[in-house]
């Protein structure tokens, strides 16, 4: 299938990551024009230089998406935005209660305002050129609340009001937006987490991911590529009538309707 991504420009951050690598690989094997960014260039050159040699097209950034400030310079040199993958760093765990006002404004500030505001700067491109897609990486958390992700469960979820009003802003302009949630996916931010949940609870590592795994109906985690794969479908040519809609990559994880 011709998922109509070849010659896209697409801007993935944290592709120096699991979920932004994969994501980064399976839009560059469709044949889009990918633009690796992450806060770590060494990581983000890693995944660019990983498309190259699949024969791919992809340049690393190093991007602190927390720097509003370097917004428009960054996207003038970019040129065409086609794709937006908007995929960030989890906080640290921690309780909802007793966090500081400056801890909610810092991952506030990293998390939603800096997403809002890369996509409300791509957002007229996408107008002129009657075709764009938005796709925003959040966390199982804003279905079923995680236990000790207070500030993830809180934060990632602001995400997904703000993105299911937006496709209806931008529908008809020829514009997705989209919300796609990870259940547990074999990456190095599910192993910290295993391993601070270990600790938590005087367990071994192997025990927590035991249990979790257990927990999951195909029995077993996910393979980022098949996040990434499922990602650059709902960002591709074929899903242009999916729209304002929060897709699970999950395995069945999350009990809920």
């Amino acid at each position: 299938m011709d998922l109509g991504l070849a010659g896209k420009g697409a801007l993935v951050f944290g592709g120096g990551g699991g979920l932004g690598g994969a994501i980064a690989r399976s839009l560059a094997a469709e044949g889009a024009r990918v633009v690796v960014a992450d806060i770590d260039e060494g990581a983000a050159q890693k995944t660019a230089d990983a498309i190259a040699q699949a024969g791919g097209d992809a340049v690393a950034l190093a991007w602190d998406i927390a720097d509003l400030s370097v917004i428009p310079a960054r996207l003038a040199a970019l040129g065409q935005v086609d794709v937006l993958i908007n995929n960030t760093g989890g906080p640290p765990p921690t309780p909802a209660a007793g966090q500081p006002p400056e801890v909610w404004s810092q991952h506030f500030d990293s998390m939603v305002r800096s997403v809002i505001a890369v996509t409300d700067a791509v957002l007229p491109g996408m107008r002129e050129r009657a075709w764009g897609r938005i796709v925003t990486s959040t966390s199982s958390g804003v279905v079923s609340p995680i236990p000790n992700l207070g500030i993830s469960n809180a934060l990632r979820l602001t995400l997904v009001g703000w993105s299911k009003t937006l496709a209806a802003e931008v529908g008809r302009d020829g514009i997705t937006a989209n919300i796609v949630l990870p259940g547990r996916i074999a990456t190095g931010r599910i192993t910290f987490l295993d391993e601070q949940k270990a600790k938590r609870e005087g367990r071994s590592v192997e025990d927590v991911s035991a249990a979790s795994t257990a927990s999951i109906p195909v029995g077993r985690y996910g393979n980022p590529q098949e996040y990434g794969d499922t990602v650059a479908f709902i960002a591709s040519a074929r899903a242009s009538y999916i729209t304002g809609s929060v897709i699970r990559i999950d395995g069945g994880l999350i009990a809920s309707i």
